[in-house]
């Protein structure tokens, strides 16, 4: 849509266009109020974005709060006291000194120990793609160490690949005019992704559509919820699989469908013979009656839209657990009706040629591969990280705030504070990673810079261009990598072309529109033909049929240990006498991760850091409401007030929010206690797959 159509004052204030990079499943469509140059107002959802449909998170209405935050970080510092002190020990310097102290440090590191000892280590804090993934052209034209990212989607990707082989699913647009039944399994979208709340609000109002939530807890969504399946963490498998064997057995499953469009449904059914109701029930702790309502209430619905989350992957079975849950729309053919099917991600829709912003051309895959969420055990000299390659001793980073978020966070800060380990960090500001760092440069918010954005949860590709000037002195990534490019002697077309330019050239490489047609437009739809969405035209494997039997070998190392029928796979950290409890660290409605953690209004919703225990474990401990616990396993422990909760089973407990380390009365946070052992079968971070012990403290 034309550009004066969007861009309009409301009195004395204009109001610009945007998207939002904080939440990959929403990146919303923005209308920004400009009060000045340099200055903003309310951030709204723009109203004429079919998904965004006006709405917005509360924390990004209030952004004003953290562009405009009195410890936004304004000039470039070096530390000249301790480590993770903060701002009282560092001390300003111009740019030019900074960038080529830098550049000095990576230089020096890689002639001692060679290239590799180099770790750019990035992650989503921006969601663009020009200033999130630029960090990668840097790495592979210097041949730094590369980054295996799973802290994210490594263990969904793989689930729902497995099966599906195309990472797209149903519109949630759908959602509203056509769906009968809406399943949110293992995500908590009014903590999450508001904007699915919305339609599916529609199709509960006009089509009494019932919304069913499958999580360990009743959270902000399960509140809503018509039915909540509170099951255990990491049993959402043996749910799936009980739920497909009352399919079959009932004569729900859609056997012309079968036939036609998957890959082994007789062996499948088989299969699932012994995977009872009694049977999962045993697992999940769910009561027998309620996984056969479920699975009736699933089998007689056609329109059953399941709308798929991370949360319940991130475990050590979490690969397997998606494909069991991805699944359910193939038994049914719930694919084949408007409203039906199911949604993972639609990334794989975009046709974006990242050769030229990631360097591709330069990727040299012998170099060697180190896992994002093991940068504890990697710093810590760990050898079946590090190989028979050099230690780690310079670490660039951006987009991300390890010493916080990143599992088994006291090998993470005692990694961070060796003393032969250069550090730079690029922030917005002084995190707990950036309190660890030599150097720390200032950042952009994504107001302050030009960017593109694909999204998971919805099918526009939108254009942005930079709603005001950056506070102080931050400049953006693009701007600071091409600096450092320069003075590494690190060539490549990508650093020789500002932001603007390297879209431009991004887009007409992928067969788009240049960039300032694709900005005028506001949004271009990605969206494919319903045969397409729908999978009526073959899913992603070469077969074209979706795979109940899955090749994990040819997905992971350890694809081998996994069952190739979906299952519940029995390789969690498992509660125990001495560890009765299993945790659960779920987001928060009002930070995303550590985002937000500095801003008043956000700060002051949360309160602070708290554990939900259910009652009754709570009378059997002694536990009265607000009574200091503490919480740990062979990782380490934590301390923290307690709230007596019922929206959990038994032996299972809830911290909400990536809250920092400093937050908790003894300064180490809830990313002390969880696990950067990989997920099957090639990794990922298994966040919610923790066993602990807890006792008055």
């Amino acid at each position: 849509m034309p550009l004066d159509q969007t861009t309009r004052r409301k009195a004395d204030i204009e109001i610009l266009p945007s998207a939002c990079p904080h939440d990959c499943p929403s990146t919303c469509a923005l209308e920004v109020e400009r009060l000045d140059a340099r200055t903003i107002g309310r951030v709204r959802g723009a109203r004429d974005n079919t998904y965004t449909s006006g709405v917005v998170c509360a924390k990004v209405g209030r952004y004003a709060e953290r562009v405009h935050h009195p410890g936004r970080l304004t000039t470039p510092l070096r530390r000249v006291g301790a480590k993770g002190v903060g701002m009282a020990a560092f001390r300003p310097l111009s740019w030019d000194d900074a960038l080529d102290e830098v550049a000095h440090r990576l230089q020096r590191a890689a002639e001692r120990y060679g290239p590799e000892t180099v770790w750019p280590y990035f992650y989503a804090g921006t969601m663009g793609l020009v200033q999130r993934d630029g960090i990668e052209r840097l790495r592979h034209v210097m041949r730094y160490s590369r980054q295996h990212s799973t802290i994210c989607v490594g263990l969904s990707d793989v689930g729902w690949m497995a099966g599906a082989g195309f990472k797209r699913g149903t519109d949630a647009r759908e959602i509203g005019p056509h769906s009968d039944l809406v399943v949110v399994w293992g995500g908590n979208p009014v903590h999450t992704q508001v904007n699915l709340m919305h339609h599916i609000a529609q199709a509960r109002k006009a089509r009494g559509a019932p919304l069913v939530v499958v999580d360990p807890y009743r959270g902000g969504t399960a509140e809503q919820a018509d039915i909540h399946l509170m099951l255990r963490p990491g049993t959402d498998g043996a749910l799936a699989c009980a739920v497909m064997h009352v399919l079959f057995k009932e004569g729900f499953a859609d056997r012309d469908y079968l036939a036609r469009y998957t890959d082994v449904p007789a062996e499948l059914e088989a299969h699932l013979k012994t995977r009872t109701p009694e049977w999962a029930s045993a697992i999940t702790g769910l009561s027998v009656e309620s996984i056969v309502d479920f699975a009736r209430l699933y089998g007689r619905t056609k329109r059953s839209y399941i709308r798929i989350g991370y949360g319940f992957t991130r475990s050590r079975n979490g690969a397997q657990q998606m494909h069991a849950v991805s699944c359910l729309p193939a038994v049914t053919g719930a694919w084949k009706y408007p409203g039906g099917g199911a949604l993972y991600g639609q990334t794989g829709l975009y046709p974006i040629d990242k050769t030229l912003i990631m360097g591709l051309d330069a990727l040299d895959r012998s170099v060697r591969l180190l896992d994002q969420s093991r940068i504890g055990p990697i710093l810590c000299g760990d050898a079946r990280d590090l190989g028979d390659g050099p230690p780690i001793t310079a670490l660039f980073i951006q987009n991300t705030n390890p010493v916080t978020v990143c599992p088994e966070g006291n090998k993470v800060r005692e990694g961070f504070a060796r003393d032969d380990l250069f550090v730079c960090v690029h922030e917005q500001f002084m995190t707990e990673t950036a309190a660890m760092a030599d150097i720390v440069l200032p950042a952009t918010t994504f107001l302050e810079h030009d960017d593109f954005y694909t999204a998971s949860g919805h099918t526009h590709f939108q254009v942005t261009r930079r709603v005001i000037e950056p506070v102080g002195e931050s400049r953006c990534n693009h701007d600071v990598l091409c600096a450092l490019a320069k003075r590494l002697g690190a060539r490549h077309p990508g650093f020789e072309m500002t932001t603007w330019e390297l879209m431009d050239a991004t887009l007409r490489a992928s067969g788009l529109p240049d960039v300032e047609t694709a900005w005028r437009m506001r949004w271009i739809d990605c969206a494919l033909s319903f045969e397409e969405m729908h999978f009526l035209n073959g899913f992603g494997h070469a077969d074209g049929k979706f795979h109940f039997k899955a090749d994990w070998q040819a997905l992971g190392p350890d694809g081998a240990r996994m069952s190739a029928m979906p299952d519940h796979l029995a390789v969690i950290d498992t509660a125990t006498p001495e560890r009765p409890f299993r945790l659960v660290a779920a987001p928060s409605r009002s930070f995303l991760n550590t985002s937000f953690t500095e801003t008043p209004s956000s700060r002051q919703r949360e309160g602070r850091p708290t554990i939900l225990v259910h009652p009754e474990d709570c009378r059997d401990l002694g536990l009265a409401e607000g009574a200091r616990a503490r919480l740990g396993n062979e990782r380490g422990a934590i301390v923290a007030p307690v709230r007596p909760f019922d929206g959990v089973q038994r032996g299972v407990v809830v911290v909400e929010g990536v809250w920092p380390n400093g937050a908790f009365e003894d300064g180490k946070g809830i990313n002390s206690l969880t696990s950067a052992d990989p997920g099957y079968p090639r990794g990922g971070a298994v966040f919610h797959d923790t066993a602990v012990w807890l006792r008055p403290a």
